[in-house]
């Protein structure tokens, strides 16, 4: 089922998740173990992200290098069909412009609808670790605008190869990202906004935001966009925190602001295990507050901590 029709039937706030596929190497009993502590909740759908391959440098016997792409995690299609094969759950794979050409995005897509995948969230994805700023690969997507039109082009028939006749049309529902405290490359909000809207306006279906810890950014975010004329679903992102490293690594790494009042509090903690009480609480609180105020989907990243996300939904 599409997401927008999980949020259509629903007579309460749902709640779904979002897992990392397995590292190369690793079972995919890692991931059911990371999953099973989460079923008991009935997830609306699950969200599988994907990591863009790395390139790295090798040196030979006579000293010169070669470029060597490294994928360090499988593919979202198998990972996606084995979840919803286990545990009857829809998911949502990330589908994003890195390490990717359009042909290449074409045949996951392709994939994807094969395997009875109504759902992907269109990204445009980290810069590689090497660059200081995202590049494509050749022919391929620069900006997530762009790759949602060919997900959107899809969904119409049309194919990159034009002389295909009667073409069968994939019918997926769409989510793209929306950040309550800008996109780092922004230059504004209103750039931000203007860039979101544009999304909506080419046919993506709802919107799901970056992690935040103040609910304010989040209901100051959704009437902006309500202001800006998107009428679409808009799911909260949630993240526990749960080292005192988090304190300066979130921000950094995701341009976020972490509330005064958090900070102190696990500023406080004497181990990472009261930062985890410190978390679980301050999560439970939003996710409170947000239910309340009536949002769609508590959108849980679980990453790292199921269990801590488990206690949480267990209490709401």
């Amino acid at each position: 089922m599409k997401v927008i029709d999980h949020i259509k039937n629903a007579k309460d706030t749902l709640v779904s998740f979002e897992v990392l596929p397995p590292l190369k190497g690793k079972g995919i009993e890692a991931l059911y173990n990371h999953l099973d502590p989460l079923m008991e909740f009935k997830p609306a759908f699950i969200n599988v992200t994907y990591h863009r391959s790395e390139h790295v440098f090798k040196k030979n016997a006579d000293g010169s290098f070669q470029k060597v792409v490294v994928r360090k995690r499988p593919g979202t299609e198998s990972i996606c069909a084995a979840i919803m094969n286990k545990y009857d759950v829809d998911t949502v794979p990330h589908l994003i412009c890195g390490g990717f050409d359009i042909n290449e995005t074409e045949d996951a897509l392709i994939n994807l609808h094969y395997l009875g995948i109504d759902n992907v969230l269109v990204l445009r994805g980290d810069a590689a670790k090497n660059e200081t700023s995202f590049e494509p690969e050749p022919r391929g997507h620069r900006y997530a605008s762009e790759l949602l039109q060919q997900v959107v082009d899809l969904n119409a028939g049309i194919y990159l190869e034009d002389d295909l006749k009667n073409t069968h049309k994939t019918n997926f529902c769409i989510g793209v990202a929306g950040y309550p405290e800008k996109h780092f490359e922004a230059p504004n909000m209103d750039t931000d906004m203007d860039y979101l809207k544009r999304k909506i306006d080419m046919g993506a279906d709802y919107i799901i935001t970056q992690m935040f810890f103040d609910n304010e950014k989040y209901y100051s975010f959704v009437k902006a966009c309500r202001d800006a004329g998107i009428t679409v679903p808009i799911i909260p992102g949630l993240k526990p925190i749960y080292t005192r490293k988090q304190l300066t690594v979130l921000p950094k790494t995701f341009h976020i602001d972490l509330p005064a009042d958090l900070a102190n509090e696990i500023a406080k903690c004497k181990s990472d295990e009261d930062v985890e009480k410190v978390g679980e609480e301050w999560l439970l609180a939003q996710s409170r507050d947000l239910k309340k105020n009536g949002v769609p989907v508590l959108h849980y990243y679980t990453l790292g901590r199921p269990h801590m996300v488990a206690n949480v939904v267990r209490e709401l």
